[in-house]
C-alpha cells in the first residue's frame, strides 16, 4: 500500500448520487475526489434515459432550487418534455423529460471536470479505513491509500453486481461495466448491515425494426416547462415516443417459459422493486389484465437505439425475442441489448442519521441506491444532501436536515431513516401527507432561500426568483381590486363554461376562483392584464383556486412543527424512561430520533408512547426514569 493524496471529501461512485455529492462538496469549498469504475459511466443512465416523472419531477425541481445539477443537465439534453397528470389536480402535476443518454453523460462529466477543487479518478475503491469510529480514507484496487475527512458511498447497483439473463448469470455492473467487488467486505468489517436488492431493465431495440405507424404517438408539450427557470438553453421537443400493448400471445409465451426466469427459479435472492416490476411479474400478479402498456422511447438523437419502457425482464434472450415479436409494431423487432436483472449490495438505511451520515462511523455517508432507493432522481437528491453535510461537518457547521413538511427530499430521507425499507424505495406523491403544498410549481418558494443560505444558489439566481415572485404578487393584488362589469359576451362565456352569469360587476379574482374558468378564459374582459409567462399564470391560478385547501394543509403543517421543534437528546437511553412500552423502548433506542415528530413516525411507537415522551421532556428529563 502507498499513500497518494489527501482530500476533505472522497465520493465512491460517479452515478447520479455521486455527481451531486461531489459537486456540492467541491462548490462548498472542500477538496474533493470522486472515484468511478469508468469515466465513460459517469452519470450513466443504464435504465431509461429520462429524468422526472410522477413525484420524481418534484424531486428534481427541489434539487435545482437547492443548487443541484440534475435539472440543468436535463434541460440541456432533453429531446422530449411532458408535464404528467395535467388532467388531475396540481398536487400530482410532475415534469418528465426524455433525455439524450450520451449528451446527458457528456454534460455531467464536463460539469465535474470544470468544477474547481474536484478531482475525478478512474479507479476501484476496495476498502474504507477508519480509526476509533471515524473514517480516515480509502484504499484502491491498485493499493493506493487516499486520506479523507469524509467519505460518501454512492455505489449504485455496482456494489457486488450480478447480471441475470435466463440461465446465464455473471458478475458485472450495468452495461457490462465491471462490478465493485471488494468494498462489500470492507463495509461489513466496519460493522454495517448490508442487504441484497435487485432491479432490472428492458431490452433496447433497433429503430429500423419497429413499425411506428401502428402505434399510438405520444408527443411532447406545446409549451415546455423547464426544471430550471434560469437556464439559457433552447427548449424544444426534438423527438416523439410511442405506445403499444402486450396481448394474450405475449402473456402465454412468458407464462410457458416462467421456469426459465431466474427470479421464479430461485436463482435471484435479492428483493426487487414493488412499483417497477418485470413484465413476468406483471403478468403473474395481474393475471386478470388482458394487456399491459409499453412505451417505445428514443435513447438519443444520434443513435437508433430505442428503449422499451415497461418491459423489464430477466427471461432468456430467445424468449425475449419471442414475446416481443407478438406485440403490435414489434413483429420484426431486432434486440440490440437484451433485458436483464441485476442484484447488488446496499446498506440498511436505519443505520443512517437524517443527515445521511452513518451512526456507527463518523464521517461516513451513504447516498442513492446504496441507501435502498431506486431511480436517478431519488439518488441525486440524496447525493446533494450527503455532499452538503460532508462539507458542513468538516467546516464545523450545523448539519442540513431537509424537512418532510417543506420538500419531497425531506419525505424521502425521513422515510428511509425512520421507517427503513424491505424493498427498493421509490418516491410517489402519495408518500407525502403534505403533497398539495409540495407542488412542482412552488419549489422555489419552498427551497431556494435555503439553497442560497447553504451557499449553492447564487445571488443572481435568487434575485431572478424574487423578480418572478414579485410579478405574481403584483398581479394577485391587481385582480383582487380590478372589477369586471357584466356584458352579453361575458355571460355567454360563463354559461358556455357551465357557471352562472353575473348581473353586476364582480372582482376578477372572484371569477378566477370558479373552477370552470381559467385566467386566459377571461383575459379579453380584463384590459389591465400584464404580460405574464405561462408558468407564472399557472402558479397564480393554483394559488387562487386552491387557496382554502392550501391554507388548511399549511395549518396542519404548523401544528406538526411544534412536535418537530421538541428535540430529543441523541444520547437518550429510552430503556430508562418509565411508561414507554417495551417495543417503543427498543425502536427508539435503535433509531435515536432527533425530535418528537420523528419519533412519532417510527413503526412501533404509538400515540401513548409519544405522550410519555412529551411528559418526560416537559419534566426536564432529570429524575423521570
Amino acid at each position: 500500500m502507498y499513500e497518494l493524496d489527501s482530500y476533505d471529501v472522497i465520493v465512491i461512485g460517479a452515478g447520479h448520487a455521486g455527481c451531486e455529492a461531489a459537486l456540492a462538496a467541491a462548490r462548498l469549498g472542500c477538496s474533493t475526489a470522486v472515484f468511478t469504475l469508468s469515466l465513460d459511466a459517469i452519470a450513466n443512465m443504464p435504465c431509461n434515459p429520462c429524468i422526472g416523472g410522477s413525484a420524481k419531477g418534484q424531486l428534481v425541481r427541489e434539487l435545482s432550487c437547492l443548487g443541484g445539477e440534475m435539472g440543468k443537465a436535463a434541460d440541456a439534453t432533453f429531446i422530449q418534455s411532458r408535464m404528467l397528470n395535467r388532467g388531475k389536480g396540481p398536487a400530482v402535476h410532475s415534469l418528465r423529460v426524455q433525455s439524450d443518454r450520451v449528451k446527458y453523460h457528456t454534460y455531467m462529466k464536463s460539469a465535474l471536470e470544470h468544477t474547481p477543487g474536484l478531482d475525478i479518478k478512474q479507479s476501484e475503491v476496495t476498502e474504507i479505513t477508519a480509526e476509533n469510529g471515524r473514517v480516515t480514507g480509502v484504499i484502491t484496487k491498485l493499493g493506493a491509500f487516499y486520506k479523507a475527512k469524509c467519505v460518501i458511498v454512492t455505489t449504485g447497483t455496482y456494489l457486488g453486481g450480478k447480471i441475470h439473463i435466463g440461465e446465464c448469470n455473471y458478475t458485472s455492473g450495468p452495461d457490462n461495466v465491471n462490478a465493485a467487488i471488494g468494498l462489500t467486505d470492507s463495509l461489513a468489517k466496519l460493522g454495517l448491515k448490508l442487504r441484497r436488492f435487485k432491479t432490472g431493465t428492458p431490452a433496447r431495440v433497433h429503430r429500423r425494426s419497429v413499425d411506428f405507424s401502428v402505434m399510438e404517438e405520444q408527443k411532447g408539450d406545446e409549451y415546455i416547462t423547464p426544471f430550471c427557470f434560469d437556464n439559457t438553453f433552447t427548449l424544444e421537443n426534438k423527438s416523439t415516443c410511442f405506445v403499444t400493448y402486450t396481448n394474450e400471445n405475449t402473456h402465454k409465451i412468458i407464462l410457458d417459459n416462467l421456469h426459465r426466469s431466474p427470479l421464479y427459479a430461485g436463482r435471484i435472492k435479492g428483493v426487487g422493486p414493488r412499483y417497477c416490476p418485470s413484465i413476468e411479474d406483471k403478468i403473474v400478479r395481474f393475471s386478470d389484465k388482458p394487456r399491459h402498456q409499453l412505451f417505445v422511447e428514443p435513447m438519443g438523437l444520434d443513435t437508433d437505439e430505442c428503449y422499451l419502457q415497461g418491459m423489464s425482464s430477466s427471461l432468456p434472450e430467445d424468449v425475449q425475442i419471442q414475446f416481443l415479436r407478438t406485440i403490435k409494431g414489434l413483429e420484426h423487432v431486432e434486440i440490440m441489448r437484451p433485458a436483464y436483472a441485476i442484484e447488488y449490495d446496499c446498506c440498511d438505511p436505519l443505520e443512517l442519521y437524517a443527515t445521511l451520515e452513518f451512526k456507527k462511523i463518523k464521517g461516513l455517508f451513504g447516498a442513492g441506491q446504496f441507501n435502498c432507493t431506486s431511480g436517478y432522481e431519488e439518488a441525486a437528491v440524496q447525493g446533494l444532501v450527503a455532499g452538503i453535510n460532508a462539507a458542513r461537518s468538516i467546516r464545523g457547521e450545523e448539519m442540513y436536515i431537509p424537512d418532510r413538511r417543506s420538500s419531497y427530499i425531506g419525505t424521502l430521507i425521513d422515510d428511509l431513516v425512520t421507517k427503513g425499507c424491505t424493498e427498493p424505495y421509490r418516491m410517489m406523491t402519495g408518500r407525502s401527507e403534505y403533497r398539495l403544498v409540495l407542488r412542482h410549481d412552488n419549489a422555489e418558494e419552498r427551497l431556494i432561500k435555503t439553497g442560497r443560505e447553504l451557499g449553492l444558489v447564487s445571488e443572481q439566481r435568487y434575485q431572478l426568483y424574487l423578480d418572478r415572485r414579485a410579478k405574481i404578487d403584483a398581479e394577485k393584488d391587481r385582480i383582487c381590486s380590478a372589477s369586471i362589469p357584466p356584458s352579453e359576451e361575458l355571460n355567454e362565456l360563463l354559461t358556455k363554461k357551465g357557471t352562472s352569469a353575473i348581473t353586476q360587476s364582480v372582482k376578477f379574482i372572484e371569477l378566477l376562483k370558479r373552477p370552470q374558468l381559467s385566467y386566459n378564459d377571461i383575459a379579453r374582459f380584463d384590459k389591465g392584464r400584464p404580460q405574464l409567462a405561462p408558468e407564472l399564470i399557472e402558479k397564480l391560478e393554483i394559488e387562487v383556486k386552491y387557496e382554502g385547501y392550501i391554507k388548511t394543509q399549511t395549518e396542519k403543517i404548523q401544528r406538526m412543527q411544534k412536535l418537530e421543534e421538541k428535540l430529543l437528546p441523541p444520547d437518550t437511553d429510552y430503556s430508562e424512561i418509565s411508561g414507554l412500552r417495551l417495543e417503543a423502548r427498543e425502536k427508539l433506542n435503535l433509531h435515536k430520533p432527533l425530535s418528537i415528530g420523528q419519533a412519532a413516525r417510527i413503526s412501533g411507537v404509538n400515540p401513548a408512547d409519544i405522550s410519555v415522551l412529551l411528559i418526560w421532556l416537559e419534566g426536564g428529563r432529570h429524575g423521570q426514569g
